[in-house]
């Protein structure tokens, strides 16, 4: 199943959430902290929701929320990658009805030369038919 097959389906877009964590190999970031902007799309058959105008057959954007918050403000991860599979695996395994989940990862404030808006991973993961990794 590629990514264009998610062409004209249904998603959930959550855009911009800030936190603060304590991810990083460096030990100043493990000890201080920095900000991380998350993005992250869920896919599922919304027309049902469309259609009632009931929370109930749908997920709540918070309930994902709350899953990047007690990821990103919770115990310290080596890699970004790791931050954004633990997030990923997290929405699937909540949340049968969901598909499919990308998870954008952004560090803002990276000590690199140059001009950034931020360095970041991205991952896409789907739900296998019977559990996921």
């Amino acid at each position: 199943m590629g990514e264009r097959d998610f062409v004209d389906k249904d998603k959930l877009i959550l855009r911009g959430l800030q936190f603060h964590g304590f991810h990083g190999v460096k030990l100043e970031e493990k000890k201080l902290g920095q900000k991380f902007v998350i993005d992250v799309d869920a896919w599922m058959d919304l027309s049902n929701a469309g259609k009632s105008d009931d929370i109930s057959d749908t997920v709540s954007y918070t309930a994902i929320y709350r899953i990047v918050k007690e990821v990103v403000e919770g115990p310290s991860q080596n890699l970004l990658e790791s931050v954004a599979h633990l997030i990923a695996n997290t929405t699937l395994l909540q949340f049968p009805q969901i598909s499919a989940v990308r998870v954008k990862v952004g560090k803002p404030h990276v000590a690199v030369r140059g001009t950034i808006d931020y360095l970041g991973v991205e991952i896409l993961r789907y739900k296998k038919a019977s559990s996921v990794d």
